[in-house]
């Protein structure tokens, strides 16, 4: 089994290649094995220390349909002991009062479960109102915006992503 677990809904793909781009950064799927949330259930959370939890922010502020479908079943997963990032996809300028929520409610969620978040990532270099994803002045995961920062995805994917090696103590 890989080192960490990456679970990632994703509707327009967008997230998904993201979650593609951070798999290779961490040196393949011998490192991170990806769990598409369309599919996924209860027990492959399980075996695995080092999570990553991706998801767009869709409609105005919500979880993406995967997501969304899943949320309860969250409940069911024992999170004591395990490391969480976040990653998320969003669009900051049309929807700047809720730029990465997504991420922000599953974050809330998971740690109130016993999830330890690791992988916070500055605010600079954004322009947002609002954002359930901000605590402490820090997002709690990755922030990409592909509609209008693209440009920059690659350099903070692999900033985070030696981030985490550390914080995973990998």
């Amino acid at each position: 089994m890989s080192k960490i677990g990456l679970f990632v809904g994703s509707t327009t793909g967008k997230t998904e290649e993201a979650a593609e781009i951070i798999q290779k950064e961490f040196g393949g799927d011998g490192v991170v094995t990806i769990h598409n949330m369309a599919d996924a259930q209860t027990d492959d959370f399980d075996g695995y220390q080092n999570l990553i939890v991706a998801s767009p922010t869709w409609n105005i502020g919500e979880l993406q349909s995967d997501w969304e479908g899943f949320f309860d079943e969250l409940d069911n997963i024992d999170f004591k002991g395990k490391k969480v990032a976040y990653f998320g996809t969003g669009d900051q300028i049309g929807y700047a009062d809720n730029f990465q929520d997504a991420i922000g409610m599953l974050e809330e969620k998971i740690s109130s479960l016993g999830g330890t978040t690791v992988g916070h990532w500055s605010t600079d270099g954004y322009d947002f109102t609002e954002s359930k994803a901000v605590k402490n002045g820090k997002f709690v995961g990755l922030a990409l915006d592909e509609d209008n920062q693209a440009e920059l995805t690659e350099e903070r994917i692999k900033k985070w992503v030696a981030q985490l090696k550390t914080d995973f103590g990998i």
